[in-house]
C-alpha cells in the first residue's frame, strides 16, 4: 500500500511540474512571437521581464528548480518502473499496448534537456554576463537584434528546429496524461486529448518558424 501511494504521488508530482512547465512555455511562445510581428514590442517585453525584479529573482529560480524536478522525476520514475517490470509480458507488442511517444519519454526527455541546456548557453548565459558580470548600461533596443543574430547560423536553426520536433512528441503523449494523473478524467476528457493535441503540435511548431523566419529573413 505505501509502495502503492509512493507511485501515485511520484505521478502526481511529474505531472504538476509538467503542467507548470507547459504553462512557462507558453509564455515564453507568446514573447517570441512578437518578434515576428513587431521588433519594438519584443524589445519592450523582453526588457521588462529580464529586468523585474520578481521575475528574476523569484519565478526564474522556481523555473530553474520545475526544470530540473520534472527530469529528475522522469528519470525516476523510468528506474522504478523498469524495476517492477522483472517478469516480461509474453503478449507485448509494442504500438498494440502502448503508442511510441508513451515507450520512449525519457528518451524524448533526454533530447530535450540537452536542447534546453544549449539554449540556456545561447540566451541565459550571455544575459547574465551582460547584467552581472560585465555590467553593461541598460539597452531596452538590444534583445531583437540578439534574437535575430542567433538564428543566423542554419547549425543552431536545425538544432533548434530538430529539438521542437522531440517536444511535440514529447507532449502529445506527456500533456495529456499529466491531466489523468492529477485524477482529471471525466466528462470532459476528450476535450482535454483534443487539446493538449493541438497544443502539443502547434506550440512547437510555431517556435520552429519563429527560427525559420528570422533565418531566412536575417539577411
Amino acid at each position: 500500500m505505501t509502495l502503492t501511494a509512493s507511485s501515485i504521488g511520484r505521478k502526481v508530482a511529474m505531472a504538476l511540474s509538467g503542467i507548470f512547465l507547459v504553462l512557462f512555455l507558453t509564455q515564453h511562445f507568446s514573447i517570441n512571437m512578437l518578434s515576428v510581428f513587431s521588433e519594438s514590442m519584443f524589445n519592450q517585453v523582453s526588457h521588462f521581464m529580464g529586468n523585474n525584479p520578481i521575475v528574476q529573482f523569484v519565478l526564474q529560480p522556481i523555473l530553474i528548480f520545475g526544470v530540473l524536478f520534472h527530469f529528475i522525476m522522469g528519470i525516476v520514475l523510468e528506474l522504478k518502473n523498469s524495476k517492477s517490470r522483472t517478469v516480461k509480458y509474453a503478449n507485448y507488442k509494442g504500438n498494440a499496448n502502448a503508442s511510441w511517444m508513451s515507450r520512449n519519454m525519457i528518451y524524448s526527455g533526454i533530447v530535450i534537456l540537452s536542447f534546453l541546456v544549449l539554449h540556456f548557453y545561447d540566451f541565459w548565459v550571455p544575459e547574465m554576463n551582460y547584467k552581472y558580470v560585465e555590467v553593461l548600461p541598460l539597452n531596452p533596443d538590444r534583445y531583437f537584434e540578439e534574437l535575430v543574430h542567433k538564428f543566423e547560423n542554419p547549425v543552431r536553426v536545425g538544432i533548434y528546429a530538430l529539438s521542437f520536433v522531440f517536444l511535440c512528441l514529447h507532449l502529445l503523449h506527456g500533456f495529456a496524461s499529466s491531466f489523468q494523473s492529477v485524477g482529471i478524467n471525466n466528462k470532459y476528457s476528450k476535450v482535454i486529448k483534443s487539446f493538449t493535441t493541438a497544443f502539443a503540435v502547434v506550440v512547437p511548431l510555431g517556435f520552429v518558424f519563429i527560427a525559420l523566419f528570422h533565418h531566412l529573413t536575417a539577411f
